[in-house]
């Protein structure tokens, strides 16, 4: 009789440690290009909200204002970071730009409202009722009472982690004072 030696061998399932170590890497990977993919989108995310915002904002402070100038009597004093105006009831109103704060301020007698804040830079600049007659521009001028026109002018920004990345806003405008 003839005796049959059977293999007991079983076929193994298991990774070798070279697979193992391909997967893990294919898996670290995926799963860094994922939390890097968070990281950046949630910093897009809060820079263009941040962005929004103070669009928004400096928007709004350069329609009230552009709205209250155009209602004036008239101008009584000029700076390059502050403005003065008398409106139709002879009220005083200011605007005024601190640079150590970094806030324009709308004063109206006693009552002070801040328009803008984050604000880098500010400036007034008057022109003459009169425009240049070959590029009817205004032309510059620094007496309040030829005032005919307010050129107004900021930039302001934010940080934002760390830096003033996708965060400026700048506004220019020049407004004509309607009752002069």
């Amino acid at each position: 009789m003839e005796c049959k030696i059977i293999s007991t061998r079983r076929s193994k399932s298991a990774f070798t440690l070279i697979e193992l170590t391909v997967a893990a890497g294919v898996g670290f990977s995926v799963l860094a290009a994922m939390v890097s993919l968070f990281f950046f989108s949630t910093r897009s995310f809060a820079a263009l909200t941040n962005y929004l915002e103070l669009d928004q904002k400096t928007q709004a402070a350069l329609d009230r204002m552009t709205r209250e100038i155009r209602q004036m009597k008239a101008l009584t004093a000029c700076a390059t970071n502050s403005i003065t105006f008398q409106d139709q009831d002879a009220a005083t109103i200011s605007y005024s730009y601190d640079t150590g704060a970094k806030t324009l301020t709308r004063t109206m007698g006693e009552a002070a409202e801040i328009y803008l804040t984050s604000c880098d830079s500010l400036s007034f600049s008057l022109f003459n009722r009169a425009p240049n007659g070959t590029t009817f521009q205004p032309v510059s001028t620094t007496s309040a009472a030829s005032t005919k026109a307010v050129e107004l002018a900021w930039s302001c920004s934010r940080v934002l982690v760390g830096s003033k990345v996708n965060t400026e806003s700048m506004q220019s405008a020049i407004v004509v004072v309607r009752s002069k």
